[in-house]
Order: structure tokens, then sequence, then C-alpha cells
């Protein structure tokens, strides 16, 4: 298990699921599509519409694209999973 990341900071938050522990699941809060008080994710940084994130349930670290706002060019896309 990792440690959580030093840019961890509770007051940058983002409620998305976890890929590796989907501690979200039977949760009513989360199956209604709110902003549940325990399955939220640290939003380490993001590049427009590309966050980088932690679960501090499993210390999973991920990258989610939201395709919201800013969105990367198709060069970047490309560029940056090389």
């Amino acid at each position: 298990m990792l440690p959580l990341d030093p840019q961890a900071d509770i007051g940058r938050r983002a409620w998305v699921t976890c890929p590796n522990c989907e501690d979200h699941r039977e949760c009513p809060v989360c199956e209604q599509g709110r902003r549940c008080p325990d399955h939220w994710r640290y939003l380490l940084t993001n590049t427009g519409s590309l966050l980088h994130l932690q679960c501090p349930s499993c210390t999973h670290i991920w990258d989610h694209e939201t395709g919201f706002g800013a969105t990367r060019t198709k060069w970047t896309r490309r560029t940056s999973s090389l």
C-alpha cells in the first residue's frame, strides 16, 4: 500500500469512483450521484480536463479524463501515453 502523496490535501477533493477498490458500491448517496462525505478522492493535480487522483481508502493513484472544460488537444493525448 502506497503512502499518501505529499500533494494530498483534503481541501482539494474530487468525487470520482476509484477503479481499484470501488468502495462506493452499495452506497445510497453515491448511487444517487451526489457528493458522498465518505467516498471522495484527493485531487493531486490537474492539466485541463485530466485529473491526477489518489484514493484515501486504498491509496491507489490514477489519471481520470473528465472531458469537461479545457480539454487537451489530440496531440497532447497521443504523446502523453508514450
